[in-house]
C-alpha cells in the first residue's frame, strides 16, 4: 500500500483546499507506470507512479501536455502536479472517462490533429528532452530536419542498439541508411510542426461527449508526417481519420516511402526496449528503404 500523504498534500496546495485520497483504484493498460483513479469521495484524478529516479520523465510529460493544451487544437488531460518522495515519483492528471468510441468520430480526430500540426516553431526539436517509452528522446533544436532525424532519432537508436549488443547486419544497414538519408527528402520541405510524438492507437480515445483526446505524448517539433506515419504502424485508426486529415492538410508526395523512415525509429526503439524479436523487422525495413534509392 502506498503512502498517499505527499500526493494528497501537493494536490491540496494546487487546489487551495484540503484533498485527502480516500479511494485508489488501479487502472490497467500501460507497462511502464502504475496507474490509478484516485478520489477524495468527490473529486477524481488520474495518477501515474514510477520510481523516484523517473521524475524527469513525468516532468517532461507534463510539459508536453501543457504544450498541446496551449495550442487549443485537441483535447489532452490537464496536468495537475508532479513530484516525488523517497519511494515513488508521481504525475497527477485530470481524470477523463475515456472510451474508444465509434469510427464515426475518426474525422474529428483527423481534423484536430491537422490543426495541431499547423502549430509551428522556428526550429526542429524542443526546449527539453523527454522519453519515448522509457528511452531518452533527444530534442536539441536544429534548423536542418534531415540532420535532426539522422543524429537525434535514427542515429541515437542505432547507437543504443549497438550498446545493447545488436551489431553486424543491423549496424551495416543503418550506416548506409544514415549516409543516404537526404535522398528520401529530395523536394520535401517539412515544417517544424507540433507533434504528439508517440501517436499509436493506444494513445487516443474519446471523452464522454465524443471529443477526441490524445495522451502519453513524447512532444517535439518535427515533420508532421512522423506523427501520421506512426498511426499506420500498429493500426487502430479509422479510415475517416485519414480522409479528414488529408482534406484539412494534404500530404506531400513521397510520404508513402518516408513513412518507413519515420516508423523505423519506433521499431528500433522497440528493439532497444523489448529485445531481439524486433531485430529482423528493423533489418527488413532498412533493406527495403535502401532498395528504394539504389
Amino acid at each position: 500500500m502506498h503512502n498517499w500523504l505527499g500526493i494528497s498534500s501537493q494536490i491540496s496546495a494546487v487546489l487551495g483546499k484540503t484533498y485527502t485520497i480516500q479511494e485508489s483504484d488501479p487502472i490497467g493498460g500501460g507497462c511502464i507506470n502504475q496507474t490509478y483513479r484516485i478520489s477524495d469521495g468527490r473529486l477524481h484524478f488520474f495518477l501515474k507512479l514510477n520510481s523516484p529516479r523517473n521524475l524527469p520523465m513525468f516532468e517532461a510529460e507534463s510539459a508536453g501536455l501543457q504544450e498541446i493544451l496551449q495550442s487549443n487544437t485537441i483535447r489532452v488531460p490537464q496536468p495537475v502536479c508532479h513530484g516525488k518522495d523517497g519511494q515513488i515519483a508521481w504525475l497527477v492528471l485530470e481524470y477523463l472517462n475515456l472510451n474508444k468510441g465509434a469510427n464515426s468520430h475518426g474525422s474529428d480526430l483527423g481534423e484536430q490533429l491537422a490543426t495541431l500540426h499547423r502549430i509551428t516553431s522556428p526550429q526542429f526539436g524542443w526546449h527539453r528532452d523527454n522519453t519515448l517509452g522509457t528511452t531518452p528522446q533527444i530534442n536539441t533544436v536544429c534548423a536542418d530536419w534531415t540532420e535532426f532525424w539522422r543524429m537525434q532519432r535514427l542515429g541515437y537508436q542505432l547507437d543504443l542498439a549497438k550498446s545493447n549488443g545488436f551489431n553486424g547486419k543491423l549496424q551495416q544497414l543503418g550506416e548506409q541508411l544514415l549516409v543516404n538519408l537526404e535522398k528520401f527528402f529530395s523536394g520535401a520541405a517539412p515544417l517544424p510542426s507540433l507533434l504528439h510524438g508517440d501517436l499509436w492507437s493506444g494513445n487516443y480515445a474519446y471523452d464522454g461527449d465524443g471529443n477526441p483526446v490524445i495522451f502519453d505524448p513524447a512532444v517535439y517539433y518535427g515533420d508532421r508526417e512522423a506523427d501520421l506515419a506512426m498511426t499506420e504502424l500498429f493500426g487502430g485508426f479509422p479510415p475517416d481519420f485519414y480522409s479528414a486529415y488529408r482534406y484539412n492538410y494534404p500530404l506531400d508526395s513521397g510520404y508513402n516511402i518516408r513513412k518507413s523512415v519515420y516508423n523505423l525509429y519506433h521499431i528500433l526503439n522497440h528493439l532497444n526496449l523489448f529485445g531481439g524479436s524486433y531485430l529482423y523487422q528493423s533489418e527488413q525495413m532498412m533493406s527495403r528503404l535502401l532498395a528504394e534509392i539504389r
